[in-house]
C-alpha cells in the first residue's frame, strides 16, 4: 500500500481536517488529509522557515515553494507579503489539490500558481528564491537533488533557503550547498533545526 507523503498519489483512506494556525501574523485556515506531511498541524522545522526568512534580501521576482504539501509555507508568505508571486509545487497530487483549496480559503490564489512536479521537473522558471523543507524520508538522493539543482533556478542573488534537523542532515546538507554555490550561512538554529541559506552569485 503506497501511503508516503512524498509520492504521486497516496492510498491512504481519507481523512479531512480543518484547522486554523496562525503564521506570521495572520490566522490561516488549513484543510488537510490522510496521506500528506503534518496533518494536525505546520510542523515546526515549517515554522521557523517561514519566520526566519528574510524576504527583504532577495531579489525582484516569484518566489518557489519546493516540495508545498498542502501549502503552509507559500500561503504564510503569499498572505504576509502581498506584492509577491509565487509557485508552489510538490509530487503528491493529493497535497496539491489541498494547497489549491487552501489558497482559496486563504484569499491567495491570485498570488500563487500551484502544480506538479517530480523536484524540479516542470520548474521552467528562474526564481528570486526558493524554499524547501524537503521529504527526509524519501531518501538522501531526493533531498541533495532538491538542494543541488537549486542552482540551476535561480536569479543572480536569488537564495535558497532549506530546513533540515541536524540529526537529520544539516551538517552534510550544510557541505552541499556550500560546495554547490561557494557558500551557506546557518540563519537560524532552533532546537535543533537548521535554517540554512546559499545566495546564487553566478558561479
Amino acid at each position: 500500500m503506497n501511503d508516503f507523503y512524498y509520492t504521486p498519489n497516496p492510498e491512504a483512506v481519507h481523512k479531512i481536517q480543518k484547522w486554523n494556525f496562525e503564521l506570521l501574523g495572520n490566522q490561516i485556515s488549513f484543510t488537510t488529509d490522510n496521506g500528506v506531511f503534518s496533518k494536525k498541524r505546520v510542523d515546526y522545522g515549517s515554522v521557523v522557515l517561514i519566520n526566519a526568512f528574510n524576504i527583504n534580501k532577495i531579489p525582484a521576482g516569484k518566489i518557489l515553494d519546493l516540495g508545498c504539501g498542502y501549502g503552509p509555507v507559500g500561503i504564510a508568505l503569499a498572505k504576509k507579503y502581498t506584492e509577491r508571486k509565487f509557485d508552489l509545487v510538490d509530487v503528491n497530487n493529493r497535497a496539491l489539490a489541498l494547497a489549491e483549496n487552501n489558497a482559496k480559503n486563504n484569499g491567495v490564489s491570485a498570488q500563487l500558481s500551484i502544480y506538479s512536479s517530480n523536484i524540479y521537473e516542470n520548474v521552467k522558471e528562474n526564481f528570486a528564491a526558493i524554499i524547501v523543507n524537503p521529504p527526509v524520508r524519501a531518501g538522501k538522493e531526493v533531498v541533495n537533488n532538491m538542494l543541488s539543482e537549486a542552482k540551476e533556478h535561480l536569479v543572480l542573488g536569488g537564495t535558497l533557503t532549506a530546513v533540515l534537523q541536524k540529526k537529520q542532515g544539516a551538517p552534510s546538507a550544510k557541505k552541499l550547498m556550500k560546495n554547490t554555490f561557494g557558500n551557506c550561512e546557518i540563519i537560524k538554529k532552533d532546537k535543533g533545526y537548521y535554517i540554512l541559506e546559499s545566495i546564487y552569485n553566478g558561479k
